[in-house]
């Protein structure tokens, strides 16, 4: 065992770890964090896509050692109690969210980029999600989700 300290959703964490435990596990099975999905626990689906240190990480490939430190942001950080975040909000409007499974992991890489890049154009857009698969919508509501909550957030500041 080995004692780590790191930051999840605001708030500090110290925790005592097993040596083959990855983010996923620590934020679905020691947490009960569930919105980070386990697709594939290969790094080739994104459904566990968090925002760590503020980029963009798929949590099935973080080992417990890279969090020791870190500040992480899952999707029950996101909204404001009650209240969805922008981007949360935009993927509704936009039909983005169809069986939800991918959403959680789409929604954080969106977060990322638009914490990184407030403007971008759709090849961008669509560059930040690669790693993330929907096997539902074709991906043209999600880019245009993340478009609109882009252009919402630019226009909260």
């Amino acid at each position: 065992m080995e004692r780590i300290q790191f930051r999840l959703n605001g708030k500090a964490c110290e925790l005592e770890v097993e040596k083959n435990w990855t983010l996923l596990h620590i934020l679905r099975d020691i947490y009960h964090l569930t919105g980070t999905k386990c697709g594939c626990a290969t790094g080739d689906c994104g459904t566990c896509t968090v925002v760590m240190n503020g980029e963009a990480v798929r949590s099935c490939l973080i080992n417990f050692k890279k969090l020791n430190g870190s500040d992480v942001l899952t999707i029950e950080g996101l909204s404001d109690g009650e209240r969805l975040h922008p981007i949360q909000q935009a993927f509704v409007e936009a039909g983005a969210v169809q069986c939800g499974f991918c959403t959680p992991g789409m929604i954080m890489a969106a977060k990322a980029l638009l914490d990184h890049n407030p403007d971008p154009t759709e090849e961008e857009v669509r560059l930040a999600l690669e790693h993330n698969l929907c096997r539902c919508t074709g991906y043209e509501q999600i880019v245009e989700a993340v478009l609109l909550a882009a252009e919402r957030l630019r226009g909260a500041k």
